[in-house]
């Protein structure tokens, strides 16, 4: 199929196979019980499956609307054996995902009429939000970009570090002022550092707090009406930071910070250490809000934009 072509390179490739290789034996060796002993798809089958894609954590409704595929082409064919049900779940995924409107980023680029293209992050504490902000200000540098980060997470001393040592490693400037600053005063000096600098790029980390969404809301709303005295429209993005391996609360979590801001991209990290990758496929689909990044692994070249096909590709093969 043509969905399949690969425009990933062949180590970016390995990196994402391997990142999704205990999800993959996970749902493989379900879906093996779920068709024991039958040799054709029947409602059984398909009453299992529809077990195994919600205990993979796909989600109910993208799970719901795979089955009802399925379900249209068993009756169409009259006859499907299990044999071919690999094949025929990995079209219909590709076919799922490929429907929504939203278009794969190629690469860790920004657009360069906007100057700094300001990148808001948000997203619970924990998520690896830190970690996605130090992998992605190395990613916009390897690209040839320059990058200021801000580190407006004033209420916890070891997320301000945390980035400092982020900052550190990829080297690039940092604008940072004591715990229990006010996160918009330093949002504020960090755009206008970075557009003296003249930078491509500014990350700029928030506080990762959801039990109060009113004060989150009214927090980020600030920022944003801070940033914009500097640079127009800003925020360009606002990024938020999902723990794949948490499953069903990272659709949550997307659900809750969708209430409090308007989230315009989406990063999936952790999905190396879990058996729960299928969450990206529920939230693609169920999002009208792009997944743009995938954690797969702990080393610095481990985040990855997200391509659909590739990642359907990588969980069936």
């Amino acid at each position: 199929m043509s969905f399949f072509k690969n425009i990933f390179s062949k180590e970016k490739k390995e990196s994402l196979d391997k990142g999704l290789e205990q999800t993959k034996t996970s749902f493989f060796s379900k879906l093996t019980k779920a068709v024991a002993g039958k040799s054709k798809v029947d409602d059984e089958v398909l009453d299992n499956l529809e077990e195994v894609l919600i205990s993979s954590d796909v989600g109910v409704n993208t799970t719901l609307k795979i089955i009802n595929r399925i379900e249209k082409r068993v009756s169409n064919d009259k006859y499907l054996g299990t044999d071919e049900l690999n094949g025929i779940l990995k079209e219909e995924i590709a076919s799922l995902l490929s429907e929504t409107n939203i278009k794969d980023a190629e690469d860790f680029n920004v657009p360069s009429v906007q100057k700094p293209y300001v990148i808001m992050v948000v997203g619970v504490n924990g998520v690896g939000k830190t970690t996605t902000i130090g992998k992605l200000a190395y990613q916009f540098k390897k690209a040839g970009k320059s990058v200021v980060l801000g580190a407006a997470d004033t209420f916890r001393a070891a997320a301000i570090d945390q980035l400092q040592v982020w900052a550190d490693r990829v080297q690039v400037p940092i604008v940072r002022q004591e715990m229990g600053s006010d996160p918009a005063s330093v949002a504020f000096d960090t755009l206008k550092s970075a557009v003296t600098k003249n930078a491509d790029v500014v990350i700029i980390d928030t506080a990762g707090r959801l039990h109060n969404k009113v004060n989150l809301m009214n927090e980020l709303t600030k920022i944003k009406n801070v940033m914009q005295k500097i640079v127009i429209n800003a925020p360009h993005d606002v990024l938020l930071v999902l723990d794949g391996s948490t499953g069903q609360n990272a659709f949550e979590q997307a659900k809750q910070f969708t209430l409090a801001t308007e989230v315009s991209a989406l990063a999936v990290t952790k999905l190396d250490g879990t058996a729960k990758g299928g969450v990206v496929i529920g939230i693609s689909d169920q999002f009208q809000i792009p997944v743009k990044y995938i954690g797969v692994g702990e080393g610095i070249e481990d985040l990855q934009v997200f391509n659909k096909m590739e990642f359907v590709d990588s969980f069936f093969k």
